[in-house]
């Protein structure tokens, strides 16, 4: 072999040709070339891992992620019936408890969609743990995927567990007339504000920030949305008002979709109410996703 090597007749083919040969193009060690992708298409199981990753996070403490708003919910219900509930009061023609149930039951879905996703992110730039997300081959698609779909897993958590605790209280109904305003608007709910919880994770340095949104911004759109009223009580300004809150619009669809009637106007209004608020959340997953592609206060 070795005299085979240092024989002067044997001729490189790099030499010969001046290109090199198929094996020596040949990536070492069985490893793809530089460059080339090795995950092709979507990521599913590193988008499940993050998905399970996020969802075993709040349900470590379910105590006070799924528990604690229900129960909190649940006294908003309480409060609300005995202080305004007696003598037979009644909102769209039906119990005045019938008719404030399900808007608690989707504003506490929202407002605990926000909370998961808004912790997200804002969490591993504190601990210094961001790293963990952003080196694992996801995608900024894939990463907001695994978070908006474990922050609307524990919107679905909360208010199936409100949903149970309403429903044997006395003097509530929750009757289901339209199932699909139920699903929609419940679904959309979560969803926008699980989008607006990763902008504002994006945007946060320290927990102070994330609680000014959620006091600031977000408890007073979703208690001035008309959960506990309707806007046909209200002067015609601040009609105009309620009616330019995207909350108002989930809240009174799914309303309807537990009474058959809201505010908003008759199954028309309902329907084009949905197609808007799902064009409101595509424009802000754009958003989003734009946030998270340019690396905006996670990688620098």
């Amino acid at each position: 072999m070795a005299k085979q090597a240092s024989d002067p007749t044997v001729k490189d083919p790099v030499v010969e040709t001046g290109k090199p040969s198929q094996r020596a193009s040949a990536p070492k060690g069985g490893f793809t070339p530089r460059g080339v992708p090795q995950i092709v298409g979507v990521n599913r199981i590193g988008l499940w891992s993050l998905y399970m990753k996020e969802v075993r996070r709040f349900l470590k403490v379910q105590t006070q992620t799924i528990w604690a708003p229900a129960v909190t919910t649940l006294l908003f219900l309480v409060i609300f019936t005995v202080a305004l509930g007696r003598g037979g009061r009644e909102v769209l023609g039906v119990p005045f408890a019938s008719f404030v149930a399900p808007g608690l039951i989707v504003m506490g879905m929202m407002q605990n969609a926000f909370a998961n996703s808004s912790f997200s992110l804002l969490s591993g730039k504190i601990q210094g743990t961001i790293i963990d997300l952003l080196m694992p081959p996801l995608s900024p698609g894939e990463m907001m995927g695994g978070i908006i779909a474990a922050a609307v897993t524990r919107a679905i958590a909360v208010g199936c567990t409100v949903a149970l605790a309403m429903a044997l209280w006395p003097g509530v109904s929750l009757g289901i007339a339209h199932l699909w305003a139920v699903v929609w608007f419940g679904l959309m709910g979560a969803v926008m504000l699980a989008l607006l919880g990763l902008a504002t994770s994006v945007w946060a340095e320290k927990f102070d920030h994330n609680a000014a949104i959620t006091n600031f911004v977000i408890a007073p759109l979703s208690l001035l949305s008309g959960t506990f009223y309707t806007i046909e009580n209200l002067a015609p300004a601040f009609q105009a008002v309620s009616r330019a809150n995207p909350f108002f619009y989930v809240i009174s669809g799914f309303r309807y979709g537990f009474l058959g009637q809201s505010d908003m106007g008759d199954a028309s209004a309902v329907m084009v109410a949905g197609v808007g608020i799902g064009v409101f959340n595509a424009a802000i997953a754009l958003g989003v996703y734009a946030l998270l592609k340019s690396g905006w206060k996670l990688k620098s």
